[in-house]
């Protein structure tokens, strides 16, 4: 199962713009294999479907860390790690606008 997304905001700039979009899997198989450096969507509470980098995961590896590469990126630092269950997918292809 795949899905495509069209990226709002600068939260990822300048790796993804806004207007680009991105080819998402939602193979659970995938999804287990996330990597610190991944992107991911993720459904967080309160602000939406989110998209951001892994950054790394808590010890036991079921909380995910994630971060914007923009300066004003809401992530992690402000609403803390993820669970494996908001995950929505892994980004596996950027198209450019």
């Amino acid at each position: 199962m795949i899905q495509i997304l069209k990226v709002t905001g600068e939260s990822l700039s300048p790796f993804l713009l806004e207007g680009d979009f991105v080819v998402v899997s939602k193979i659970p198989f995938v999804l287990r294999r996330i990597r610190a450096g991944d992107i991911v969507v993720f459904k967080q509470p309160g602000y939406g479907t989110l998209i951001k980098k892994v950054d790394h995961f808590s010890t036991d590896g079921n909380e995910i860390f994630v971060l914007g590469t923009h300066p004003e990126s809401t992530d992690s630092r402000q609403f803390g790690p993820l669970s494996r269950r908001q995950l929505v997918g892994k980004v596996i292809w950027h198209i450019k606008k």
